[in-house]
């Protein structure tokens, strides 16, 4: 059974800027995307069964990456951590909104939010991410 992490992209103002941070890591990481967490989940084996991490960015989950797998890292404090490690493709989801949290949290698959253009998503075209997420608040979309 899948399950996925929800994660907060502290910092991050845009799907657009996670892309760019997320572009510099791999290069400077020999092209291996991580991201670095306190805590190890102790359901990894139902998040490697095509489990993602949805990033909640300005209070919406608006993007996803598939977890490829997990492995001890050190922090820059020298103290140990858990590295996520991620597929470089980032995946537009629908827009939902997300209360802020701390670390990451577990969603069931069948709570996960659809990837824009399938037929679990809606397609917002043309939209800026914004506009669609404020009309999406008023449950006008």
């Amino acid at each position: 059974m899948t399950v996925h992490l929800v994660k907060m992209a502290v910092g991050i103002e845009s799907l657009d800027h996670l892309m760019r941070i997320q572009k510099e890591r791999r290069a400077g990481n020999n092209g291996i995307l991580r991201h670095l967490t306190r805590n190890a989940p102790r359901r990894s084996v139902e998040v490697l069964d095509g489990g993602s991490i949805f990033w909640i960015i300005k209070g919406y989950i608006r993007a996803r990456q598939r977890i490829t797998g997990f492995a001890d890292a050190v922090g820059r404090n020298g103290k140990p951590r858990c590295a996520i490690l991620l597929d470089p493709g980032l995946k537009r989801v629908e827009l939902t909104p997300h209360k802020p949290i701390q670390g990451w949290r577990y969603m069931e698959d069948a709570a996960a939010p659809g990837d824009i253009g399938n037929a679990k998503g809606k397609a917002i075209d043309g939209l800026p991410e914004e506009m669609a997420a404020e009309l999406k608040s008023l449950g006008l979309i």
